[in-house]
């Protein structure tokens, strides 16, 4: 499931936690609904959001 996602450009949830926790555990961690909606929103006003 994992790489169908990625095939269609939705980004991993249990990946953005780990990446989180490993490099910035004084963040908040988004809920998944915060993260598909921020994932959402810089899709379509063409940003990648990333913090890295």
């Amino acid at each position: 499931m994992r790489i169908a996602r990625q095939m269609i450009g939705v980004p991993d949830y249990d990946t953005y936690v780990a990446h989180m926790l490993r490099h910035h555990p004084d963040r908040a961690v988004m809920t998944y609904a915060e993260f598909f909606n921020d994932r959402l929103q810089a899709r379509y006003r063409g940003g990648g959001g990333r913090c890295c």
